[in-house]
């Protein structure tokens, strides 16, 4: 055995000497099964955008890629999970909006810094999200319902998924935007609130693209809206915020992949690439439209900048708000 690392050790050395490369980090990478921590139970969006990424991945990586579902904390626990885990590449995780979130509504409470304990590998996938009132609502436009909102101070409704929710964020973005106040009601989830809105419980909501659309075509709820410039391709005809005159009403879903800190420049830059190469995948990237998503595949400088602008963003309106952690 120490005769067999002596020699090790001597072709090395003669290598090194001779000007041969060792093999870099991205060539070894991954030397086995990745792990994919999910922040949230099986069957949301944010796991369907990490399972869809993980069957691919093991055409580019040539390692399998399990994904794992760790929920609680509004998504701090399986979060928390990457910041700690090695920085080697074999541990990632795929996040939402509520990691731009978390930081101005948890504060000192995040048990994590959120732009430094991190590599932020990609931006996957944005979506809009919809205004929408019951069908029954007299408002068919952002300026009628912003009027009747001014018009009775404080008496309107406004439905969330949850306090801190991307959907809560897009509610107070438009409030603050637009000059007004309401009623906040946090649901516990996206469907729930749906049904009060449909029954007029509450009058107003912002929800997911494919969560509204079919509720908007089948006449039960009216679309007024969708956040961000762009209009939404499954709610024809429905006006962006930006063309009904707030375009500081941006809020989006987001997933992203991030990793440790330190992660080193070349594995992150081939993780990247091989999310980019995943999103591509023609059967990936129509499952990811028809969930409303907009296959973005960003790179890993692109990525840190828009994330850290979400999180300066959300701080200022989670401040002006007076929003305080549930």
């Amino acid at each position: 055995m120490d005769v067999m690392m002596i020699r090790r050790r001597g072709l090395l050395g003669i290598a090194v000497a001779l000007g041969v490369a060792r093999p870099s980090a991205a060539q070894d990478f991954p030397a086995r099964p990745i792990r994919l921590i999910v922040p949230y139970p099986p069957g949301g969006a944010t796991d369907i955008t990490a399972r869809l990424l993980a069957q691919e991945l093991l055409a580019s990586l040539g390692q399998s890629v399990a994904v794992e579902n760790r929920g609680g904390g509004a998504s701090v626990t399986g979060t928390q999970a990457v910041a700690t885990a090695p920085a080697d590449g074999h541990a990632l995780g795929v996040v939402d909006t509520a990691f731009a979130v978390n930081p101005g509504l948890l504060r000192s409470r995040l048990p994590y810094d959120t732009r430094r304990d991190f590599t932020f590998i990609s931006l996957l996938v944005t979506s809009p999200l919809a205004l929408v009132v019951p069908a029954a609502a007299p408002w068919r436009t952002v300026a009628e319902l912003v009027q009747a909102a001014k018009a009775s101070p404080g008496q309107l409704a406004f439905g969330s998924a949850g306090n801190g929710t991307a959907i809560h964020m897009a509610g107070e973005q438009f409030r603050q935007a637009a000059g007004f106040t309401y009623v906040h009601v946090p649901y516990r989830g996206g469907g729930p609130m749906i049904t009060d809105l449909i029954s007029g419980r509450i009058q107003l909501a912002f929800g997911t693209i494919p969560a509204t659309a079919e509720h908007v075509r089948g006449g039960r709820l009216r679309a007024l809206a969708v956040t961000g410039t762009a209009a939404s391709p499954l709610l024809q005809g429905v006006p962006s915020m930006a063309e009904a005159g707030l375009p500081q009403v941006d809020a989006a879903l987001m997933n992203g992949l991030i990793g440790p800190a330190g992660l080193s420049p070349a594995v992150t830059e081939r993780l990247a690439a091989a999310a980019r190469a995943a999103l591509e995948v023609p059967a990936t990237r129509s499952r990811l439209s028809e969930l409303g998503f907009d296959v973005i595949g960003s790179t890993p400088t692109a990525f840190r900048d828009r994330m850290l602008a979400e999180i300066a963003q959300w701080e200022r309106v989670i401040a002006a708000g007076g929003i305080e952690a549930d």
